[in-house]
């Protein structure tokens, strides 16, 4: 009896209703779309930090809004209106592939950039101005994005090749490693030097840091799932315990796109700031907001 055949019978594939991956998409497309205007409008929120935290809304948009095509794209293919192996189908949906893994990798490289910059306002307040100018800043996202927009395409085009899902799942934990060491160090040395930095923990750095680590915490639980999928695709590709778990693969997909969906509340619910302009935003008559 072959892998395949003990998944149909034991481990059959987890289906989940294609509305679902729609009706996710388009509601986290319009969250993260409101977090975007929202930074770009509030000139309040253009700092650094925020203007990470609009580049990481803004690669959520662009998953979201992705998954949403591609979900059209097979519903169209279900009722015979495209052909799920012509060679236009094929080249679209390596577009949207190439977005998906920019969205990812752009993730990451935000959660970083928002780690460092916690860094540098917890224990280098005074210099804080200095080190993180708006030119830094811009300079700064044109990198990540560039970076992204790269490495997704190569991605795409050498998925098949082992090395390149080892660089991708060692790109994942290596970036969670420094993500994770620059948050615990943060908090171990602000215990230290409670005293020090009291007027900082008044104006709130430790509601922004415990804000971050958790949408840190929320990015790990719902891609973490995915990279274990694609460790055991190298790992163990016929055992059939190893195609129990790969048979929840469209699971892992509605937690991949439940990240862009969780963000915003996040903020909404954590950041006074952006929940005083998401009032403003969303109230018809704003003076009475």
């Amino acid at each position: 009896m072959n892998a395949t055949t003990v998944n149909q019978s034991d481990c059959p594939e987890v289906e989940v209703p294609v509305p679902v991956f729609f009706i996710i998409g388009a509601v986290s497309l319009a969250e993260n779309l409101l977090v975007v205007v929202a930074v770009i409008w509030n000139r309040n929120l253009h700092s650094p930090m925020h203007c990470f935290i609009c580049s990481l809304a803004a690669f959520n948009t662009i998953a979201s809004l992705t998954k949403s095509c591609e979900t059209l794209m097979i519903l169209f293919a279900d009722v015979g209106q495209l052909e799920k192996k012509g060679s236009s189908e094929k080249k679209l949906d390596d577009v949207m592939d190439s977005l998906l893994c920019m969205s990812f990798v752009g993730s990451i490289f935000s959660f970083l950039a928002i780690a460092v910059d916690r860094y540098i306002t917890i224990f280098h307040a005074l210099r804080y101005h200095n080190i993180m100018t708006m030119q830094r800043t811009g300079a700064i996202l044109g990198v990540i994005w560039t970076t992204c927009g790269v490495s997704a395409v190569l991605m795409v085009q050498f998925f098949e090749s082992t090395f390149i899902i080892i660089c991708f799942v060692v790109f994942f934990i290596l970036s969670l490693a420094i993500i994770c060491f620059l948050y615990v160090y943060m908090f171990m040395l602000a215990r230290i030097h409670a005293r020090k930095i009291a007027s900082l923990s008044n104006s709130g750095w430790g509601r922004g840091v415990l804000t971050l680590t958790i949408l840190f915490g929320a990015f790990v639980v719902c891609w973490a799932p995915f990279f274990v999928h694609l460790i055991i695709i190298m790992v163990c590709p016929l055992n059939p315990y190893c195609e129990c778990y790969r048979s929840l693969f469209q699971l892992h997909v509605v937690l991949l796109m439940s990240h862009a969906l969780i963000d915003p509340a996040i903020y909404a619910f954590r950041m006074a700031e952006l929940r005083h302009t998401f009032r403003k935003m969303l109230c018809l008559d704003w003076r009475r907001c």
